[in-house]
């Protein structure tokens, strides 16, 4: 998939910003063909070189951008030339989703093993073991602390679990 089908994606381009964030979005969302310096992409964009840095270095870092080095002979400086790799972004947002679907089941399961309790003035909730241990009053306002149902949560998890395995094409018994 080329660079511009990609940053039409709005998932992507999604996907990008909560990487980069706001300041290096412009750095992500102009990839150039083969290599370029850190300081021309500052000064094509306008941007600050740290800015700049800032954002290529979490390119980099996931998987999305590569550096070679090379060093000037007069001066002994060394420069560094970035490409961008975005036909990786495709497995890393796969990886990032079989991430969410693996804290969601873990959560799933510590929401429907758990008996909870709540304090409705202070807004806070507490598994059962610590409500006794408050002797089922609330430590902050000493109002009882009741039986919480968290069905609605429970059936938003797996609605959104099987969403997610619908999409990764994940089986719903799967043990890896």
């Amino acid at each position: 998939m080329a660079f511009e089908e990609l940053l039409n994606d709005p998932v992507i381009q999604k996907y990008l910003h909560e990487l980069v964030g706001p300041t290096g979005m412009p750095v992500a969302a102009a990839p150039p063909d083969g290599e370029v310096t850190d300081e021309e992409l500052a000064e094509e964009l306008g941007l600050e070189l740290n800015d700049v840095r800032r954002a290529l270095f979490i390119l980099y870092e996931n998987d999305l951008a590569e550096y070679r080095r090379v060093r000037d002979e007069d001066s002994g400086w060394l420069t560094y030339l970035w490409t961008f790799h975005y036909e990786n972004i495709p497995e890393n947002l796969r990886e990032e989703m079989d991430r969410l679907l693996e804290a969601l089941e873990e959560r799933l399961e510590y929401e429907q093993t758990h008996e909870f309790y709540l304090s409705e003035p202070a807004g806070i909730r507490f598994e059962f073991s610590e409500a006794m241990e408050q002797g089922f009053q609330c430590p902050e306002t000493g109002a009882p602390l009741e039986p919480m149902e968290n069905d609605d949560m429970v059936n938003a998890m797996e609605r959104r679990i099987a969403e997610l395995r619908d999409e990764l094409n994940v089986d719903v018994g799967r043990d890896d």
